[in-house]
């Protein structure tokens, strides 16, 4: 069954062409973690956005593609050439996008996306989270930023954020401004309404790669 549209789904679907997904190479000891990534990355497809991500084939990536590719969507890898040596590329991709290096890597992912949601994972994967939502903050980009708390996996992270925000290291405003929710349905509503209010495309009001690179 497809993801039942509200009107103001169908209104806002149309500012939200790509949705970059962060999630683990590996996949857990929790199986609800791989359904979850599973049914978020269905929803993506259903709604026939394109799905970014960074373009392995093991754990909770290897998941999240082959679950969007099995329900007809279309899915973008963007991959180091590194880990492609490596033989861990998804092969069954719509496109894939090989590059020199991660940070490479995380610039063309946002550039492509026109939000971003990060699933469990990681040091790679808060790397990226916190990397664009620092990105945000600086002015960089305005695009939604979201955080799919499976299981209760984020809350000790989110204790942290708060106890940042008390202390005055994070404003409360850039803090409240990560949607976070525990369930794909609802996390997936507040994501394309936020992107129909910011009016969000893919290609963004300022190229991240662009500005990244003139800065090195």
């Amino acid at each position: 069954m497809s993801h039942p549209l509200t009107q103001e789904n169908k209104r806002s679907r149309a500012q939200l062409l790509s949705v970059c997904i962060f999630c683990g190479a590996r996949a857990g000891h929790d199986p609800r973690w791989i359904a979850e990534a599973a049914k978020m990355a269905q929803i993506v497809a259903r709604q026939g956005v394109k799905l970014i991500y960074g373009g392995g084939h093991t754990g909770l990536m290897g998941v999240i593609a082959d679950s969007a590719l099995a329900a007809g969507g279309l899915v973008v890898g963007v991959i180091p050439a590194s880990l492609q040596e490596q033989e861990m590329a998804h092969q069954g991709l719509s496109e894939l996008f090989v590059v020199g290096t991660m940070h490479e890597r995380k610039a063309l992912m946002a550039q492509l996306s026109s939000a971003f949601i990060a699933l469990p994972g990681g040091f790679g994967t808060l790397d990226e989270f916190f990397e664009i939502l620092t990105w945000r903050q600086l002015g960089i980009h305005s695009k939604p930023i979201a955080l799919l708390n499976s299981n209760g996996y984020f809350d000790s992270l989110l204790n942290f954020c708060e106890r940042a925000v008390v202390d005055g290291f994070i404003s409360k405003s850039d803090f409240d401004g990560v949607i976070i929710e525990s369930d794909p349905d609802r996390l997936w509503e507040r994501v394309i309404n936020e992107a129909g209010a910011r009016e969000v495309t893919a290609s963004g009001s300022i190229e991240i790669a662009k500005r990244e690179s003139s800065n090195e």
